[in-house]
């Protein structure tokens, strides 16, 4: 399985970016995409995650309500729409699958999953 992360990018405080995570080598009709991120000096943290069946998705705190995940099932491909970025938002954005879905309660959990990509920076400026 490989994992292609795109769409990070050079943006103004307030502004949006949207960002994409391919999925190859394997179709997923199950278990949970995931988005992380890592910013300066900083431990990598979870962002946003959601299954690839149902409607379930999970946010972190600092980023409800400004960013939006989804999916194309079709494309295998996850997308994490973020608007009225903050510098603080500057980070590495990494995009990881899991091919179980294990609860809720997991989906924010690092070592659930199996499967992560190269990264993509967004870096926000004020």
């Amino acid at each position: 399985v490989q994992l292609q992360a795109s769409g990070g990018g050079l943006v103004q405080a307030g502004g949006s970016l949207r960002l994409s995570c391919a999925a190859s080598g394997r179709t997923f009709s199950s278990g949970v995409m995931g988005w992380f991120r890592q910013g300066p000096e900083k431990e990598r943290e979870f962002v946003a995650a959601i299954r690839w069946s149902g409607s379930t998705t999970y946010y972190a705190d600092a980023v409800k309500g400004r960013f939006t995940i989804s999916r194309d099932n079709a494309k295998n491909t996850v997308y994490l729409q973020m608007n009225s970025l903050k510098p603080e938002d500057t980070a590495l954005y990494y995009c990881a699958a899991d091919h179980n879905y294990r609860g809720i309660n997991y989906m924010t959990k690092e070592y659930t999953y199996d499967y992560w990509g190269q990264g993509t920076q967004v870096t926000v400026f004020s």
